[in-house]
């Protein structure tokens, strides 16, 4: 009887032991559920910060493309700016000569130089400006001096032009010089 006792004894550590073991074994389960679940998490907050990196730089090179294809097309068009803005007091000269040269003292031949000079000018977007009778804006007009109004309507608006003023593609390369009318 000795024998029975201690085997069931036995038996009864071995249960324990197993029934231990079950308990363990689901406690390891669980615990590796949640490093699982934990790890799940951390690797969708990181492929979400990853989304945002990614979206925004794209949208980075996406203004840089944009910007440098805008400062290239502005380059292009204002490339002659320089060398325009050298010719405009050759071109004042020559209205002038041709404004207050009597007849037949300028020759033809220098009327159709002057002529192509306007048209190349103007095909590379060059327009002079008409200021006189329009409101004075100090952002086009240079006020050299200015007069006495004749009339109340005329207060405020350029009441001569000394030197013309000019555009090259919409952008004032030449602000006008002009007397108001104060």
């Amino acid at each position: 009887m000795e024998n029975k006792e201690e085997l069931q004894a036995e038996e009864q550590v071995l249960q324990q032991d197993t029934d231990n073991q079950t308990v363990g074994t689901e406690e390891n389960t669980s615990e590796v559920e949640n490093k699982e679940a934990s790890q799940l998490e951390n690797l969708s907050i990181e492929l979400a910060e990853l989304k945002d990196k990614y979206i925004r730089l794209y949208s980075d090179f996406d203004n840089f493309r944009k910007r440098t294809a805008k400062e290239k097309l502005d380059m292009i068009q204002s490339a002659s700016e320089g060398v325009i803005r050298d010719i405009l007091p050759v071109v004042d000269d020559i209205e002038r000569a041709v404004a207050n040269a009597q007849e037949g003292e300028i020759s033809e031949g220098v009327t159709l130089i002057f002529n192509k000079l306007n048209h190349a000018l103007t095909s590379k977007g060059l327009k002079p400006m008409d200021a006189k009778g329009d409101v004075f804006n100090p952002d086009l007009h240079e006020a050299i001096t200015q007069f006495p109004s004749p009339t109340e309507e005329d207060k405020g608006k350029v009441f001569d032009v000394i030197e013309k003023g000019y555009y090259l593609n919409d952008k004032v390369i030449r602000f006008a010089k002009v007397v108001v009318a104060n």
